[in-house]
C-alpha cells in the first residue's frame, strides 16, 4: 500500500473515534466530513448546551505534499499524539495551526 493511502486509512481510523464522543451537560454530536480526493478530514460538532447553540470544527486535518497537516485541533490530548501512536512518523506531521516560525521549535515537520 502506498504511503498516502496508508495515511488516509490511519487518519480516518483516528478521527472516527471522535464520532462516538459523549458530551457531559450537552446534546452535541460529531459528524465526519472526509474527502479522499481533496485530502480533507474534518469532524464537525453540532447540537445544544441548554439554550446555547454549539456548532464548530473539532478537528481538521489534510494530507498535502505527502504530510498530514493538522489545521485545527480541539481535543484535550492532542491529535498529533494519537497519530504518532498509530505509527505515523513525526516528520510526516505538520502542526499547521502554528506559524512557520513556531513550528521549527516543535518535534514535528515544519512543512
Amino acid at each position: 500500500m502506498d504511503r498516502i493511502k496508508q495515511y488516509q486509512q490511519l487518519v480516518e481510523q483516528v478521527l472516527t473515534q471522535y464520532l462516538e464522543l459523549n458530551y457531559a451537560n450537552a446534546d452535541v454530536h460529531n459528524e465526519p466530513i472526509f474527502n479522499h480526493e481533496t485530502g480533507q478530514y474534518v469532524v464537525m460538532s453540532s447540537g445544544w448546551q441548554g439554550a446555547r447553540r454549539i456548532h464548530g470544527c473539532l478537528l481538521h486535518l489534510k494530507i498535502q505534499d505527502g504530510k498530514i497537516w493538522i489545521e485545527r485541533d480541539g481535543t484535550e490530548g492532542g491529535i498529533a499524539n494519537e497519530l504518532l501512536a498509530v505509527g505515523i512518523p513525526q516528520d510526516a506531521i505538520v502542526l499547521g495551526f502554528y506559524s512557520r516560525t513556531a513550528r521549527k521549535h516543535t518535534d514535528f515537520a515544519v512543512a
